[in-house]
Formats: C-alpha cells, sequence, structure tokens
C-alpha cells in the first residue's frame, strides 16, 4: 500500500525527531542515533531539506554528518512490527503520537505538524495492515475455520470495470447528435436543398468556427447549438434562396483531443470523438491505476474546475449526470483514493469501498448493495487499527440506531456474519424415507406428524427401531431415544407416539446395512459430552443379529430393546439360551463380571422374566445354531435312473446318494464317469492363470535371445506363443479322479468312499467305444475300439507323430481321468503296446528339449490337454 517508501521513511523518522523534541523542548543538543543517522542517508535530497527545515537550529548536526554510510539493508516492515516502529529509538514515539492534539484549539506551528504527520502515517498503517489482512484472510484455504477466519477474498470496487478496455478509440459515426451539441472546427454539416434549385453539400466548420455556405456565404457557427444552428440555417435558405427549402443534419463529428493525468492506469494525450465524456475517455486509456480514486475526478478547462465525477452514482445508482461531455483541451485528472473501508461478509456485494461522504457503518453497507437475506446483522465486526496502533475489534448491531451511525475511518474492515446453519424451529427426518429433509414444528407434535404410515418409508426400512437425536435447551446436550415404529402408527395414543421437540433428528434405519456409519457419530458426541457426574452410558449387542454394535443406553431399557436396535434376530440366532455379560464393581476399585442367562425368543414374546432390565455396560451376546448352514446339495446327471439335485447331510458319501437316484442304468459307462467340485475348479484356474505369467515371462526372455541365437531360439518362440494361446483359452473343469466302479463294488471300502462337498456333480456318460488321439500326431482324431489295436495302432491310425513330438514322454488319460504315465511298467509289457481300454485318450506331448525351450512347457502342455480331455467329456454329456 505505501508506495513511496521515503516518505513514509521520514514522516517515521519526524515521528522519532518530534518525540524527543515534543519531551524535551528546552533541550538545544540534538544528537541523532545511530539507526536515525541512516535514514536519513537513505532519503532524498528533497526529504532531506523537509527534515532539515523542521529541525532549525538542530539541523547542523545532520547537515554535518558525512554523506557516506555503509551500505544499509532495510528488512521489509511487516504488519506485526508496525506495532513496534518505536524500537529504531529509545524514546517513545508514541506518546507523542496519541497526546491529544485534535482537542488541542491553540496548536503551535511543531504541533501542527507533528498532529498533521502523526494522522499521515496512521493513515498509511492502516492502509498497509488492511492490505495484509486481507491478503492474510486470501490466503486461508480452510472451509471449516470459523466465519471470521476464512477467505473473504475482497477487491477493491469498480476498478474491473475498465478490465479488457480498448486501447485504441474508434469514433461514433452513427450516434444520434443530441440538440445541445456544441459545434466546432472539424465538425460536417450536411445540407440538401430541393424546390427550385436541389443540391446537396457536405459543409466542413473552417479552423475560424465559420461555415460556408453556398449562395449565402460564411456563417460563424463555433460554439453554437447544433438544434439553434439547423434553425438560423433553414431561416437563411427560406430568406435568400426564394423558393427552396432545405433539410439539415450533422455529418461527420469532429475529433478532439484531451489530456489525462494523475493515477490513470495508462496517462497521456488522447484523440476521442466530439461526443465522448469523461467515462469514454477512461475507457480510451484503459482505466484507473489501483492507487487512484473513483470518487473525485476531476474536469478541468482552462485552469478551471469544470466538474468532479463520482462513478459509484454511475456504478452503484446508475447516475450519469456528472459525466460531461468533453471540449478540445479538457484536463481530466484523477487523484489518488481516499480513505478506503473494507465490506465483506454476507453482504451484496462486498468489496474495498473508498469514502468520499459516507461515514458511519451504515452508509458502508449501503455501498455494499445491503445486507444479504442470511446476513446476521446483530453481531457485525468492526476490525480497527487504535491510536495506540493496536489491532482492536468492536461489536456493532446493525438494528440499533447506534451501530448503524457508528463513524468509520480510514482502513476499517467491516464483517457481517451469516445465521447459524443450524434450525432451530424445525425437526429432521433422514434414513431410509422416501421424503426426508426438514418439517414445521409445532406444539403438540408426535412422531406421527413426520412419519404418517409405512407408505412413507422405503422398501426394506426397519419399523421396529427409530433412532431420534434430541438436543436439550438451554444447556444443549445431545440425547439419544428410540421407538418402535410400528407400534407409534398402529397406536398413536401410546408413548411409543413420541411427542417431538424443536431440532429433534429422527433416523429410519434400512435392514439390508450396517448402522455403525449413522449410529457413531451420535455416540461419539454424547461421548464427549460425558462428565464424571454424566457419565456416557451405551449398551452392546453381538452375535447373530442382523446390525450388531454399540447403542446409546436408555432408561427401561430391556432385552428386546436391544434386540430391535440390532435389527433383530439373524436367521442362524440360536433362540433359546443367550447371555448378558455385566460388570460390578466391588468396594469401588474391583471389576467383576456377571453372565446372565435368557431366553431371546421368550423376551421377544414378552416374557419380562426373560426380557430382563439392561443396565449400562451390559453385552448382550446372541449365539448361532450348531450346524446351521444353507442346504448342501449334489447334482447327479447322465446315466441314473433319476437325475436331478439331491440334499444331503454333512458326511453323506456319493454312494448314498446314487443309491437314493436309483442307481445306474443298464447303458451307463461308469469308467467315465466325471465327478466336478467347486474348489478343485478354483484351484485349477489359478494354477493355469500362474502358468500363464510364467510362460509369458519365458517368452519375453526368448525374445531378447532371438536377435543373437540362430532359427531354433524362433522355433521355439513359436512353439511357445501358441501354447501360450491354448492356455489363455483354457478355463479350468475341476475334475477330481475317482473309481466309481470300486465305489459301487466295495461301498465300505474307505479307499473307495467319496465324501460330498455341497455343490459337487456327477456325470455318468453313456458306454463309449471310442478312443481320441491329441497332440503331435499328424491328425489328431477318434477312433472305433478295438481290442486287437494297442496304443501304438491308435497313433499311427491319426498319421504318426509328427517331428516335434516327445516319443518317449507319450501318456495315456483313462475315461475316468487318470493317468498312465508310459514308464509306468505295471501297466504293460513294454511302451509300444500299452493297453488301451474304451473312452481312453492317448496324448502325444510336445518335445520341449527339440525347440529349446524350459521344462516348465512340458507342464502346461499336460494341463491344457488334460483340461480338454474333461471338458470334451462334459460337453459329450449336454
Amino acid at each position: 500500500m505505501i508506495k513511496n517508501r521515503n516518505s513514509f521513511l521520514i514522516a517515521l523518522f519526524l515521528g522519532v525527531v518530534f518525540s524527543v523534541f515534543f519531551s524535551a523542548l528546552n533541550a538545544q543538543n540534538f544528537t541523532p542515533s545511530p539507526e536515525q543517522l541512516r535514514i536519513y542517508q537513505t532519503l532524498t535530497p528533497e526529504d532531506r531539506e523537509q527534515l532539515l527545515e523542521v529541525l532549525g537550529d538542530n539541523s547542523g548536526v545532520l547537515r554535518d554528518a558525512p554523506l557516506e554510510f555503509p551500505e544499509l539493508v532495510i528488512p521489509p516492515i511487516l504488519p506485526t512490527q508496525m506495532t513496534d516502529i518505536k524500537i529504531l529509538s529509545q524514546n517513545n514515539f508514541d506518546l507523542v503520537c496519541t497526546e491529544d492534539l485534535s482537542s488541542k484549539r491553540n496548536r503551535s506551528e511543531t504541533e501542527e505538524r507533528i498532529f498533521s504527520l502523526c494522522e499521515n502515517l496512521r493513515q498509511r498503517e492502516a492502509e498497509l495492515i488492511l492490505s495484509s489482512e486481507l491478503e492474510r484472510i486470501e490466503s486461508e484455504e480452510d472451509e471449516n475455520l470459523p466465519f471470521f477466519d476464512r477467505a473473504i477474498d475482497l477487491e477493491p470496487f469498480g476498478y474491473n470495470l475498465f478490465a479488457g478496455s480498448p486501447t485504441t478509440f474508434a469514433p461514433a459515426t452513427d450516434i444520434p447528435v443530441p440538440p445541445d451539441y456544441k459545434i466546432g472546427p472539424g465538425d460536417s454539416i450536411e445540407v440538401q436543398l430541393f424546390g427550385k434549385a436541389n443540391r446537396q453539400y457536405s459543409l466542413v466548420v473552417q479552423r475560424d468556427g465559420t461555415l460556408n455556405f453556398p449562395n449565402i456565404g460564411p456563417i460563424v457557427v463555433m460554439g453554437r447549438n447544433f438544434q439553434d444552428l439547423k434553425q438560423e440555417l433553414l431561416d437563411r435558405v427560406s430568406q435568400d434562396l426564394i423558393g427552396t427549402s432545405a433539410a439539415i443534419s450533422m455529418g461527420a463529428l469532429r475529433s478532439i483531443r484531451v489530456l489525462l493525468v494523475g493515477d490513470a492506469r495508462a496517462p497521456g494525450s488522447y484523440t476521442v470523438s466530439g461526443l465522448s465524456t469523461v467515462s469514454n475517455a477512461l475507457f480510451v486509456s484503459g482505466g484507473i491505476s489501483d492507487v487512484g480514486s473513483l470518487r473525485n475526478i476531476e474536469v478541468r478547462r482552462d485552469g478551471r474546475l469544470i466538474s468532479s465525477l463520482d462513478l459509484y452514482d454511475l456504478l452503484i445508482r446508475g447516475n450519469s449526470q456528472d459525466d460531461i461531455r468533453l471540449q478540445a483541451g479538457d484536463v481530466i485528472f484523477i487523484p489518488p483514493v481516499g480513505q478506503t473501508v473494507a465490506v465483506g461478509g454476507f453482504v451484496k456485494r462486498p468489496a474495498i469501498y473508498e469514502l468520499l461522504d459516507e461515514k458511519t457503518t451504515k452508509e458502508a453497507i449501503e455501498l455494499a448493495g445491503g445486507l444479504r437475506p442470511d446476513a446476521f446483522p446483530k453481531r457485525v465486526r468492526l476490525e480497527r487499527i487504535s491510536d495506540n496502533w493496536q489491532r482492536s475489534f468492536i461489536s456493532i448491531d446493525l438494528n440499533d440506531s447506534e451501530g448503524q451511525e457508528k463513524l468509520l475511518r480510514a482502513g476499517d474492515i467491516l464483517l457481517v456474519p451469516p445465521i447459524l446453519d443450524e434450525y432451530f424451529e424445525g425437526v429432521r427426518l433422514t434414513g431410509h424415507v422416501q421424503r426426508p429433509g426438514d418439517f414445521e414444528w409445532f406444539e403438540g407434535m408426535r412422531l406421527n406428524d413426520v412419519i404418517s404410515s409405512l407408505d412413507d418409508l422405503q422398501r426394506q426400512a426397519d419399523i421396529n427401531y427409530v433412532l431420534i437425536r434430541r438436543e436439550t435447551w438451554p444447556e444443549k446436550r445431545v440425547k439419544a431415544l428410540s421407538v418402535n415404529l410400528e407400534v407409534a402408527l398402529n397406536f398413536p395414543d401410546l408413548e411409543e407416539n413420541i411427542y417431538l421437540r424443536p431440532r429433534d433428528s429422527i433416523t429410519v434405519f434400512n435392514l439390508e446395512t450396517d448402522r455403525s456409519e449413522i449410529v457413531e457419530p451420535l455416540i461419539n458426541e454424547l461421548e464427549l459430552q460425558a462428565t464424571a457426574s454424566q457419565p456416557f452410558e451405551k449398551v452392546t449387542v453381538g452375535g447373530l443379529v442382523r446390525a450388531p454394535g454399540t447403542y446409546p443406553y436408555e432408561t427401561g431399557m430391556r432385552v428386546s430393546d436391544l434386540i430391535r436396535a440390532g435389527a433383530n434376530l439373524a436367521e442362524d440366532a440360536y433362540i433359546s439360551q443367550a447371555e448378558i455379560s455385566r460388570y460390578k464393581l466391588l468396594e469401588g476399585s474391583v471389576r467383576k463380571t456377571e453372565v446372565i442367562k435368557i431366553n431371546p425368543d421368550a423376551a421377544l414374546r414378552g416374557n419380562l422374566d426373560q426380557d430382563v432390565l439392561l443396565r449400562p455396560y451390559d453385552l448382550l451376546q446372541i449365539r448361532k445354531v450348531q450346524d446351521f448352514r444353507e442346504q448342501l446339495s449334489v447334482s447327479l446327471r447322465g446315466e441314473v435312473r433319476f437325475p436331478g439335485r439331491y440334499s444331503f447331510n454333512p458326511g453323506d458319501t456319493l454312494k448314498s446318494v446314487i443309491d437314493r437316484a436309483g442307481g445306474l442304468t443298464d447303458i451307463a459307462f461308469p469308467e467315465g464317469g466325471i465327478f466336478l467340485r467347486d474348489d478343485l475348479r478354483e484351484r485349477e484356474q489359478q494354477q493355469i492363470e500362474l502358468l500363464t505369467k510364467r510362460v509369458e515371462s519365458d517368452l519375453a526372455s526368448l525374445a531378447i535371445q532371438s536377435a543373437n541365437e540362430d532359427n531354433s531360439v524362433q522355433q521355439a518362440q513359436n512353439a511357445g506363443q501358441a501354447l501360450l494361446t491354448q492356455l489363455e483359452n483354457t478355463e479350468a473343469a475341476g475334475r477330481l479322479v475317482i473309481d466309481l466302479i470300486g465305489m459301487l463294488n466295495y461301498p465300505n471300502d474307505p479307499d473307495y468312499r467319496v465324501l460330498l462337498q455341497d455343490k459337487d456333480e456327477l456325470l455318468i456318460p453313456q458306454f463309449s467305444q471310442d478312443i481320441t488321439v491329441l497332440g503331435q500326431v499328424q491328425f489328431p482324431t477318434s477312433h472305433l475300439y478295438r481290442k486287437t489295436l494297442d496304443r501304438d495302432d491308435y497313433i499311427n491310425r491319426s498319421g504318426g507323430i509328427t517331428q516335434n513330438a516327445a516319443e518317449k514322454q507319450i501318456y495315456l488319460v483313462r475315461a475316468n481321468g487318470a493317468v498312465i504315465a508310459a514308464n509306468s511298467s505295471h501297466w504293460f509289457n513294454r511302451g509300444s503296446s500299452m493297453k488301451v481300454n474304451p473312452g481312453d485318450t492317448i496324448v502325444v506331448p510336445l518335445d520341449t528339449q527339440r525347440v529349446g525351450a524350459l521344462q516348465l512347457w512340458t507342464d502346461v502342455t499336460g494341463v491344457v490337454y488334460n483340461v480338454a480331455i474333461a471338458v470334451a467329456a462334459i460337453n459329450g454329456l449336454n
């Protein structure tokens, strides 16, 4: 805010000097301190002469002082340091400026200058602190702070009017010329003659102010109103040109030059239209600078003050009466901004305003457009820099005439707070309802006046437990109440249809969601206001209720009330017995737990012996029914006499369910039975995903080698990419290999017993004569089973193996899913004569060593082929 640093320093220095002079007028020996000498050195020659003139006889010390000092670094003066300016001197400058010189009638010349200096310094101090304060408030970003500490983001009012204004002026040619327009050199008069003579002329006013009219002669027109000139020209034509009439209008208007000086954004000389006003010229120049005044813009003509324009009249009241039309040579002077006050908060137009004739808070509020409807006028805060350089705060009631007439000072900040966000004469309905919101409270209002029927609730709303948050007055303590809404609606005369009070908040819960997010904030409020004499009391329900948790304790609360708070018992709750854990303090120091057994079902049916009264901090634990679970089932498909889904008990076997289904049909093929299990499917899928990632990693390594290796690496890379594609398209089947024939023939043998799990599936196919050959053969296909053919015979019938086949790794997959490796000599005499049964699959794997890949790929091919075989068998039954 302080634009002239030297002026501020000299004012500061003079204050220190005058403090010495004022406190010891008879002391003729003035010795400046080193700090004073340093300040004196920084002054301009003009400021030094001003200071020496004030000191008079005491100026010799400074006149003789050397002009060369060590370089002085003066830190910036912060607002918090402004109140401690006196540290520059041992003398108390504050005592000087707080002397009540304003009430003294006959002040000496020295006292007058001290008084003027102090007032000027206070004004600068107030402006600096106002600017710093607004920057501090503006930089605050936390919206949760109290109102007076939030950002008010105030800017000087009116300066944005010129934002984006043009830097050049285009003369107006299509604007009607007012009758009082003054004619001057350069203006053009359009004349049309008709009648005896038909002519059209465009006549320009000459520099000497004359208009050369054809057949009439020169006419002096300068300074004449256009309306008067028009009438005179019409009269002259009718008199001098008999039989001829005329039509007179203005043509092109002259341009004029005006001088814009003072605190304009771009002062200088500007060419504008002859119709331009003061505001037009301001737009031409780009407007007023931040330190220029909007309230007292002067227009001087021939050295005389012609008019003063208050832009606030134009901006606030729309009054352009003083926005006079300019003439050539006019000077527009913009003085520095005058005293300013900030009006922020809940006013219609918060900003920093320049004061002219306004002196009171009422007038400042009117400048800001008045109060908003949500403003609170009874606690307006006025921030002010006091006479002793301290920040002070004054509370003002704008509803009071005394508050409205409070006089303002430069730099004051007027902040209007809002009304409270809280509602006082209403009740609030929230939660699982159709129309949540606030409702008007009235005397005798009850719960059914807010919730009139179950139609006001959403689906799955809990009608047995409604929580009410209530504030007690005037102590503003929070308490919790609960009611049974179903009882309140069915029996409105009972106490359950509770009488409501102002500011009650009613919450209806959902049976499907957790209640902790809603209940916990209320519990936190109750805990925060708890004291030793008024502790917070709560109860807890856990176990098999729909909404376990902690709830506020209410006087007279019973077990059934707490179960209602927990949204009632869960489906698998054990209703015959529950426990209440109760804590007791023995002799005030030892805590002992007491366990009370109750019957929840009897408590809910109204048995008061079981529906016991609760005490604060009781814990109700609802148990679970032993072995309670959803119904277990297994699916039997294919060749069973009565296929379908069968329920079973834990510990039942697959054989027992097959017997219940009537056993197998005559055409069943038990050797090819497929048994599927959910958890195996999940584990298989995880293994497939893991193998996919590992193959991708191997392919990435081969890609790096392919630049420097031979074709074998490229061959391995191609094979691996094909394998990866197969793996990505493979979905787990979850097949468990069982010996179904052994299980049916030896039901009591534990080696064949299969215990069931939920969602197991058994698929029994028809007798199959197919032998399938997969993998690295020329033509993978299926063949009809013949006793005389062995493994190699079927491979030869598929075209034989390819060059990438692992001949020694060929294996056999039985119809039940069992894998027989080539080295299992127990099953055959030699590898080529491996015994093949109906429904078997022969797999010829890829020789991963030949293509130079990793051994992992062998495992991958096994997974892919085995899953493919299981899926093919399953699809054969669908």
